[in-house]
C-alpha cells in the first residue's frame, strides 16, 4: 500500500502541515505531537518520497500563468486577482501566453520541470487531464480554472455554465424570442460545450425546438463572433436574438449590425458573457453575465500557494463559483 503523509495525518489526528513539520524537523512542533506523529510515521512504515521532497526544497517563489489568449480580456481580471494574492504571500507571477496552440500550452508547462516556476495556473483548454495528471503525480504543482480534474491534488475553480446558460436563455424567452442563435467558443473548450448544454436545456423546459442550424462558432473573439453572425445570416434563417459565449464575439456581432443597419435591440438581441469594461459603454450597452474573475484569480492563487507550502487543502480544492446576469439595453426589449 503507497502510504501518503495526509494517511500518516489521519492516523496522528493532527494536520497535514503538522507532519510535514514534523519530517522537517521543525522546532514550531511540540514534543508531545512530535512523539505521536512519528509513532504514526512507525506504525505505518511511512518513508517520505526523496524526489518530491528534493524538488519541493528548491523554491523559486514563482508562479507560472499559462493563458490561451492575452488577447482576449476575461484573462486581464483572472490574471490580477492571481498576481495581487502572489504578491500578498511573497510569490511572483510569470504570464505565459500560448496563443491558442497547443504545442505551446505543453511547453510552458515544462518550465516545471527545470524548476523555473513552482507552480503552474492553468487557464487554457488544450493541455489533456492525462498530462496534467502526470505532472502531478511526478510531484508537480497545478492549479486550473475553467474546469474539473479529477485528482486530488489539483485545486480547480469554475464557473456554473449550465446554469447562468439557462438563465440567459430563459430571460430571452421571457422577452418574447422563440428563435435563439448560439455563437459557441473553441470546439474542443469545456466553457463552450457547458453553455451549449445549458442553453439547449432551457430550449427543452420551454417547450422549444432546438434548431443546430442555429448554432455557430466564433472562436472566442470578435473576428470570429463577426464572421459566425454573418454565416447565420447567410443561412437565412429566422431569429430574433443571439446568446454569444462571450463578450468578445458579441463585439464581433455589434460591428456587423452597425456595417448591416441592423438596430439593437429592435431588431436583434444580444446576450453575451464575461462582463468586460467595454460592455457597458457600447452603444446599446450589453446584457452579460458577471463572472467574478478576480475572485477566481485570487482564490486559486491562494490555493495553490497553501499546497506549495504543504498546507493541507483537500476538502477545499474543488469550487464551482455563481455568476450574475446582468441586464442592459441590448436585451431588454420585449418583442
Amino acid at each position: 500500500m503507497d502510504i501518503k503523509i495526509k494517511d500518516v495525518a489521519k492516523t496522528a489526528g493532527v494536520s497535514v502541515a503538522t507532519v510535514s513539520r514534523v519530517l522537517n524537523g521543525s522546532e514550531l512542533v511540540t514534543e508531545k505531537t512530535r512523539n505521536k506523529v512519528q509513532n504514526a510515521i512507525d506504525q505505518m512504515n511511512y518513508h517520505p518520497n526523496a524526489t518530491a521532497k528534493y524538488l519541493r526544497s528548491k523554491k523559486t517563489m514563482t508562479i507560472g500563468v499559462i493563458v490561451s489568449d492575452i488577447n482576449v480580456s476575461y484573462y486581464a481580471e483572472i490574471v490580477k486577482g492571481i498576481e495581487n494574492m502572489a504578491y500578498s504571500r511573497k510569490y511572483k507571477v510569470i504570464i505565459c501566453d500560448a496563443q491558442n496552440q497547443q504545442d505551446k500550452e505543453v511547453a510552458y508547462l515544462e518550465l516545471l520541470l527545470n524548476r523555473t516556476v513552482d507552480a503552474m495556473i492553468l487557464i487554457t483548454h488544450m493541455v489533456s487531464d492525462e498530462v496534467i495528471n502526470e505532472f502531478v503525480d511526478n510531484g508537480y504543482h497545478i492549479g486550473v480554472i475553467g474546469r474539473f480534474i479529477d485528482s486530488p491534488k489539483v485545486p480547480c475553480i469554475f464557473t456554473d455554465n449550465v446554469k447562468f446558460s439557462k438563465q440567459v436563455v430563459e430571460h430571452l424567452i421571457e422577452r418574447g424570442h422563440r428563435n435563439i442563435a448560439f455563437l459557441s467558443g473553441y470546439p474542443d473548450a469545456l466553457d463552450s460545450s457547458e453553455r451549449l448544454e445549458g442553453y439547449i436545456k432551457a430550449l427543452q423546459e420551454h417547450q422549444l425546438e432546438y434548431k443546430p442550424e442555429l448554432i455557430e462558432n466564433g472562436d472566442f473573439n470578435e473576428e470570429g463572433g463577426y464572421k459566425a453572425f454573418k454565416r447565420l445570416l447567410d443561412k437565412n434563417i429566422t431569429f430574433s436574438a443571439i446568446y454569444s459565449a462571450n463578450d468578445e464575439m458579441a463585439l464581433g456581432v455589434y460591428r456587423a449590425c452597425a456595417e448591416l443597419g441592423i438596430q439593437i435591440p429592435n431588431n436583434i438581441a444580444i446576450v453575451g458573457v464575461d462582463n468586460n469594461r467595454i460592455s457597458k459603454y457600447l452603444n446599446p450597452r450589453l446584457s452579460t453575465v458577471n463572472q467574478p474573475k478576480y475572485t477566481m484569480g485570487a482564490l486559486i492563487a491562494e490555493k495553490i500557494i497553501d499546497q506549495l507550502n504543504e498546507d493541507e487543502f483537500d476538502l477545499q480544492r474543488v469550487f464551482k463559483i455563481d455568476s450574475e446576469l446582468i441586464i442592459r439595453e441590448s436585451s431588454d426589449f420585449k418583442i
